[in-house]
């Protein structure tokens, strides 16, 4: 193995729409949502050396710890290859952590698809696919790397090229509790099945929201601040809202206006991608 010192990028990504069609006999919610990948998002930062195992660093100290999903992520392929793995990861933290724009599992899917080349792991995507589903439910997509319709429990991903789109994207500073939202006997199960559409995209909705917003008094204070600019919309479980802007241009112009008025929502902009900035930077280092 040579020594690597090398900067990986851990995408954010948008549910441009999420349904909830039904329940599983295991509890699990069946849902079918479009994941949209952007070109924003965390750094990590992998160093090799000579011994000592998986080390991580943020600066974000409180995300150190071996209950991080990267840490998770570089436990689940040792285990899977029975190899040793050591090496630095340092996490540049960028997205808000629960905000329904998947930072933790994007970084953990990093983690796995660059170890997994870095030491020449060669493990195929279909092992690494499973291997991020039992670590998080959205974790697959990232490792597949690819804008995507999505079924099941999420898992089940067809690839989707869409047209270059830019996002605003809202952060209001909430929690938000996606195990109490799928408790929650308001929440929207049995919205009928569609089949994959693109326009969906556009026309479909986010079965969380209405419950995200009537629980949580500052995610409905960020819709009222940005519905002046579009119609915004819930990613995930939230607390994430976002808008479809009309070019790049607008999108500047329309967060240069929201982050005057309301910079308590830490807006930002991103273009999204159909191929993962991930994907990009480890296809380059391996030529």
């Amino acid at each position: 193995m040579q020594p690597f010192n090398v900067a990986i990028p851990a995408p954010a990504k948008l549910n441009l729409f999420l349904h909830i069609i039904g329940q599983r006999a295991d509890g699990y919610h069946q849902l079918q949502t479009i994941f949209q990948l952007l070109d924003y998002g965390d750094t990590l930062e992998f160093s090799s050396k000579a011994s000592g195992g998986i080390s991580l660093s943020c600066d974000n100290t409180s995300l150190q710890g071996d209950d991080n999903l990267i840490i998770k992520a570089a436990k689940a392929l040792q285990q899977a290859t029975g190899s040793k793995l050591n090496a630095h990861i340092h996490l540049n933290k960028v997205l808000p952590m629960g905000g329904g724009i998947g930072g933790g599992s994007s970084d953990c899917a990093t983690t796995l698809l660059a170890l997994n080349q870095l030491f020449g792991l060669n493990l195929p995507m279909q092992q690494l696919l499973e291997i991020g589903a039992k670590l998080g439910a959205d974790v697959p997509v990232f490792i597949l790397g690819k804008t995507a319709w999505a079924e099941g429990i999420g898992e089940q991903l067809t690839p989707l090229p869409r047209a270059e789109q830019w996002y605003l994207v809202l952060h209001p500073n909430q929690h938000v509790s996606t195990v109490e939202l799928f408790k929650n006997p308001d929440l929207t199960r049995d919205t009928p099945v569609s089949t994959i559409r693109p326009a969906l995209a556009d026309t479909g909705h986010n079965d969380f929201e209405p419950l995200v917003r009537s629980i949580y008094p500052t995610v409905e204070h960020a819709f009222q601040a940005a519905q002046p600019f579009g119609q915004p919309r819930l990613t995930g479980t939230g607390s994430c809202l976002f808008l479809t802007m009309q070019d790049e241009m607008t999108a500047r112009n329309v967060l240069t206006a929201i982050a005057r008025q309301h910079p308590e929502f830490s807006p930002f902009i991103a273009k999204g991608v159909c191929s993962s900035p991930a994907h990009k930077a480890l296809k380059a280092l391996a030529t």
